[in-house]
């Protein structure tokens, strides 16, 4: 007789463990349906504000602005009354000079100066007197040297040196109008000619 207590005792336990462990194991198939359902709502609203986002977002400028238009004139700024319209690097020379925006007698005495054309047209020319300091020594540039010139705005043109011409001062047509997209020329001493770098633009 004291053998039915114990066994009603343990299968009373038994239930009740057998309760417990069914509860715990909805209670976590709950909190796994909310945790999914938490996370696609998450991902739905996520999704819809990146949407929305790209609507009101404007496209990324794909070309910078002077490749754009090519036509606008390129940026000038102002130092001590004196237009500059960019920076010059020659490294196997070791120069590195602002640019003239104008080219006349006072302006060279300071800079190499644009003499005509853009570096957003690939036509551009720029003139400087044989000072050293200046363009005395293009004429030791080799084939493939490196030329950069950096407009007012940051943009960087890189050039090749790939020729050197000797011209007479009365080839204007010939500086202005070449097919190379920069030119770097300077008086030979005396000025009975110019000395003249042409360089290709190394492409992006």
């Amino acid at each position: 007789m004291t053998d039915r207590p114990r066994r009603h005792g343990n299968r009373r336990a038994a239930r009740l463990f057998i309760g417990l462990g069914l509860a715990l194991m909805l209670a976590a198939g709950a909190l796994l349906g909310y945790n999914l359902l938490q996370s696609y709502n998450a991902g739905r609203a996520a999704t819809a504000a990146a949407a929305q986002l790209a609507e009101l977002t404007p496209p990324a400028e794909e070309l910078p602005l002077y490749q754009r238009y090519p036509d606008l004139p390129m940026p000038v700024v102002t130092v001590d009354g004196v237009d500059y319209v960019g920076r010059l690097e020659i490294p196997d020379l070791e120069l590195t000079l602002s640019v003239c925006n104008e080219c006349d007698l006072d302006h060279l005495a300071l800079a190499p100066c644009r003499y005509s054309g853009s570096a957003y047209k690939d036509d551009l020319v720029l003139a400087a007197h044989n000072f050293a300091s200046h363009f005395g020594l293009i004429n030791t540039l080799e084939q493939g040297a490196l030329i950069i010139f950096t407009d007012m705005d940051g943009n960087e043109f890189r050039y090749t040196a790939e020729d050197i011409e000797i011209l007479p001062p009365t080839a204007v047509a010939e500086m202005k109008r070449s097919p190379w997209d920069l030119t770097l020329f300077t008086c030979t001493w005396g000025g009975a000619s110019r000395v003249t770098v042409r360089a290709a633009r190394i492409e992006d």
